[in-house]
């Protein structure tokens, strides 16, 4: 049950209980005037009979009357007063009666004559007394109620006892139900979030369908996403660590290169032919370490979570047919075949710089893993649109979605499983000698491949099979509309 709900029930029981103790003290009380209403009644009119007889005597109305047979007829239960015609009070056997006043109004002494009226504690009756047609006096009589008030103050007291200990009762059950519901899980929880605060382990709370355990439930799924992204901070703190040391490292060769072979031109012993040879060195380690730190300032940017990406819409057939053109000549310097195909239609959002790095990367990439005489097929075909050069194990994985597909594939000896699943992390190369020392790429090329294509609402994947060849697959979508990517 939820507290609310809980809450505003306990509420409206205890609003309840006074109101269902004072009707059942009501409805017990009616029922017990019914049951003594008509015995009282009686009772009263036989002890009225038993009296009228005397009182009814005009001779006791007058100031020098003998009442002392009134007085015998008066007890505790039964009080009788006797007035003049004009409202004078000539005796009382109530002495509160008879101190409190000695004249009392014809207006209302004259109401209710011959009416035996019921009050809370006792019964009424007045008549008057004629002497011939003239009213000589007037009698009134009245009965103490003291069994009807017993009874009704024993009720009273039983009732009130019931709501007391049903109240108590209900107390200590809210009070327990409280604990349970509210104040012990509020107690866990805040335990819970001053260990994980304090980074002490937390420990689990059972599951509850009531408010504290929707927010239980929350500070749970906080406390995972927070752990997930401490450990995703420490993975890229520790990864910008090693990047760190591994560019450094790759860095201090071409620069103890660069001072060897500049030492050795300061020195002017070689020969000519040397310090071209030297001058060549030197520039092709200063390009590599460009390349390299453009790499680091490019991958370092597209991590950013403020980077925007500037795409705009293209013509596809125009923009892919330049993004495949001018590789011949790279390919042909390693003697290494090329196939090219182009067949895009519609338009794309795209960011040409950026796509034109990825192509560049991927390129290089198949390059550097070809032998002379192998081939590379480069492709930007539509979807449905497939090479005839392609791998069989390439066609089966282009799939069917809408939009196109930029192909790189290669001839040679493929890459295991185990590495495919790590080719797209930062740093990765699958063979680490499969170059010369100090030639090798930074392996930040197809992780800065990854995710400028993502930037793109794209997606990128590598297929191989050993001795066979390797091919990365990347699929953009079609600009629909005047949609802005």
């Amino acid at each position: 049950m939820k507290i609310k709900t809980w809450l505003l029930l306990s509420y409206f029981i205890v609003m309840l209980l006074p109101l269902g103790a004072a009707y059942g003290l009501f409805a017990w009380i009616n029922s017990y005037h019914h049951d003594r209403h008509v015995t009282e009644y009686m009772d009263s009119r036989v002890e009225l009979n038993a009296v009228q007889s005397l009182l009814t005597d005009p001779s006791l109305y007058r100031p020098d009357a003998d009442w002392s047979k009134v007085e015998e007829l008066a007890t505790d239960q039964l009080s009788i007063t006797l007035y003049t015609h004009s409202g004078f009070m000539l005796y009382s056997s109530n002495p509160i009666k008879l101190a409190s006043a000695s004249f009392t109004e014809k207006d209302k002494l004259y109401k209710d004559f011959y009416n035996l009226r019921q009050t809370f504690n006792r019964y009424t009756y007045k008549e008057p007394v004629f002497s011939g047609t003239a009213i000589a006096g007037i009698y009134e009589i009245e009965w103490i109620r003291d069994e009807w008030v017993t009874g009704v103050e024993e009720r009273t007291w039983f009732v009130t006892g019931i709501f007391a200990a049903f109240f108590i009762l209900l107390f200590g059950i809210v009070t327990l139900l409280v604990n349970r519901k509210l104040n012990k899980p509020l107690y866990l929880l805040m335990g819970q979030m001053d260990s994980f605060a304090k980074g002490r382990p937390v420990q689990s709370m059972a599951k509850r369908k009531d408010e504290i355990g929707e927010l239980a439930e929350s500070f749970e799924t906080m406390r995972k996403e927070l752990d997930m992204a401490k450990r995703k901070l420490a993975a890229e703190q520790q990864q910008r660590e090693f990047m760190i040391a591994s560019i450094s490292h790759d860095l201090k060769t071409p620069l103890t290169s660069i001072r060897a072979y500049a030492e050795a031109l300061q020195a002017g012993s070689s020969t000519v032919r040397d310090q071209q040879e030297y001058h060549d060195i030197i520039i092709a380690k200063s390009n590599y370490m460009r390349q390299m730190l453009d790499d680091l300032l490019m991958y370092t940017l597209l991590q950013s979570s403020t980077y925007e990406m500037e795409l705009v819409p293209v013509d596809g057939e125009e923009f892919f047919e330049m993004l495949v053109s001018g590789y011949e000549t790279l390919c042909d310097e390693k003697q290494i075949d090329l196939s090219v195909m182009c067949d895009v239609i519609g338009e794309y959002t795209v960011n040409s710089k950026q796509l034109t790095r990825v192509v560049d990367n991927l390129m290089s990439n198949a390059i550097a893993h070809t032998e002379p005489g192998g081939t590379i097929g480069l492709a930007a075909v539509q979807t449905g649109k497939i090479p005839d050069w392609c791998f069989d194990f390439v066609k089966l994985a282009l799939g069917k979605k809408e939009g196109m597909f930029l192909i790189v594939q290669n001839m040679g000896t493929g890459l295991a499983e185990e590495e495919m699943e790590h080719v797209f992390n930062p740093l990765y190369q699958a063979d680490q000698a499969r170059t010369k020392a100090g030639e090798r790429g930074t392996g930040l090329g197809l992780s800065i491949t990854k995710q400028i294509i993502e930037k793109h609402n794209g997606t990128v994947q590598m297929v191989s099979v050993r001795d066979i060849g390797t091919a990365v697959i990347c699929w953009l979508p079609q600009r629909k509309g005047e949609e802005v990517q």
